[in-house]
């Protein structure tokens, strides 16, 4: 993934850097409530990343020790991870193997009565079934936090894929789509809890420092709860805002790329290209294929793939396979297991020319007849 920078970018960041406001201000409120109208998510609480984000939403929830979450294990390790910083216990499910997400059926499979909330991922981009599963933990009473780290500008049922979630969190890191090069947001459907995850990260305070400094009357500020400080910065925010300006048009050139890709793989035997789900598009954040009968283990085609100047790489990781998880013994997660070993993610970024994916994919033609 080779982020889309430029110009306008570092005129955004530099004209930050001249305001004298660099912390967390003006352009961090902008870029909240312009992302969240673009992904229909009600109210917009920037962070420093999205770990911190979806630690923040289990605060947020009340969660901790005692308390079961339900997680997909194929997902980047920070989903499970954030269930820990609270003290709750993450309860790995398994995916389904068209989309990689949590679906109904495999969370329902691992739910007991100390369930208290389920994070499902968006993932790679690709969004998951919002309708049914926002509709099964309301049956169930758990609280549904959305881990759409991947997902800016993805789809669901004709809407953004976080639009109306109670609870969701995104990442700006370099490998989206859009980047502030470090940096998060949550987004989320009630104003009074944003009010409280802007509390939350910035100390636990009851007026921000932007208030705080804007006041022209001095203002005694009060630390109402143990909080933490995960502000994003003016000069991200300002980043951020340019790129928000290019999400669709981004999104349009990727899934450009991705038919292609798909157009020149559909007749190579033992590979399967990820696709859309019927509910909904995906703005391929990641590309990624399954060996499925492939003649050549998915190490050795990196290998190839690697030596002839593609880079390429695994796919999604499986966080009960690492050994910070060793002390957790899952039920059975076969078709986890299965896209962790045997799938891998090819380049797509906005720099990538159809005769570069001739390449790549000229390669696996080759590897495919031995």
């Amino acid at each position: 993934m080779i982020p889309d920078l430029g110009e306008e970018e570092a005129q955004a960041a530099a004209d930050a850097i001249r305001s004298g406001w660099v912390a967390q201000g003006p352009r961090v409120a902008r870029f909240e409530t312009e992302f969240a109208a673009a992904v229909g998510g009600g109210h917009g609480v920037a962070v420093s990343s999205c770990t911190t984000g979806l630690h923040l939403a289990l605060v947020l929830l009340g969660l901790g020790p005692g308390d079961e979450v339900i997680v997909p294990s194929l997902s980047f390790i920070a989903t499970a991870n954030a269930v820990r910083y609270v003290g709750a216990t993450p309860v790995f499910a398994d995916v389904e193997l068209a989309t990689g997400n949590l679906t109904v059926e495999t969370i329902d499979a691992v739910r007991t009565g100390r369930t208290r909330a389920v994070i499902a991922v968006h993932q790679g981009g690709v969004p998951f079934d919002t309708v049914a599963l926002r509709k099964a933990a309301d049956d169930w009473g758990v609280a549904l936090v959305e881990d759409a780290a991947c997902a800016a500008g993805s789809m669901a049922y004709g809407r953004p894929a976080g639009a109306e979630a109670g609870i969701a969190a995104w990442s700006f890191h370099p490998r989206k789509l859009i980047t502030t090069g470090e940096g998060g947001m949550v987004t989320v459907a009630s104003a009074d809890d944003a009010t409280r995850l802007k509390r939350l990260r910035e100390h636990g305070m009851n007026v921000s420092a932007a208030d705080r400094h804007a006041s022209k009357q001095p203002v005694i500020e009060a630390y109402l709860e143990t909080a933490f400080n995960y502000r994003m910065t003016d000069i991200q925010a300002a980043v951020g805002l340019v790129q928000l300006g290019k999400l669709s048009a981004l999104v349009k050139q990727r899934r450009q790329l991705a038919a292609r890709y798909q157009s020149l793989l559909a007749d190579i035997n033992g590979l399967i290209a990820i696709r859309d789900p019927a509910y909904g598009q995906t703005n391929y954040q990641s590309f990624w294929v399954l060996l499925d009968g492939f003649p050549v283990g998915r190490d050795e085609v990196l290998a190839e793939l690697a030596r002839k100047g593609v880079s390429a790489r695994r796919g999604i990781m499986a966080a009960h396979l690492e050994p910070a998880y060793a002390d957790v013994t899952p039920g059975p997660l076969p078709v986890t297991e299965r896209i962790t070993r045997e799938s891998l993610i090819l380049p797509l970024h906005h720099k990538l020319t159809e005769a570069d994916q001739d390449h790549i994919t000229g390669v696996l033609r080759e590897l495919a007849t031995r």
